[in-house]
C-alpha cells in the first residue's frame, strides 16, 4: 500500500469538494497555511534555542551542602 496515484488523487479531490463546497475550500487551504507558517516559526525559534545553548559555556556543577548521601 502505497501513496495515491493520479486517479486516486482525482477521487479525493472530488470527494472534499462534495464534503466542503466550493465556498469553504478557500478557508479550508488558508487555516491549513496558517497552521504550516506556525509550525514553521515554532521549529525555526526551537532551533535557534538549541543552537543558543550549543554556544553557551556549560557551567560547572557544584555539589550543594548537604546533598552527600
Amino acid at each position: 500500500m502505497g501513496l495515491p496515484g493520479g486517479f486516486e488523487w482525482i477521487i479525493i479531490l472530488i470527494a472534499i469538494l462534495l464534503l466542503f463546497g466550493g465556498r469553504k475550500i478557500p478557508e479550508l487551504m488558508r487555516g491549513l497555511g496558517q497552521g504550516i507558517r506556525e509550525f514553521n516559526a515554532a521549529k525555526a525559534t526551537v532551533k535557534e534555542n538549541i543552537e543558543q545553548g550549543m554556544k553557551e559555556d556549560p557551567k560547572p556543577i557544584e555539589p550543594q551542602e548537604g546533598s552527600a548521601k
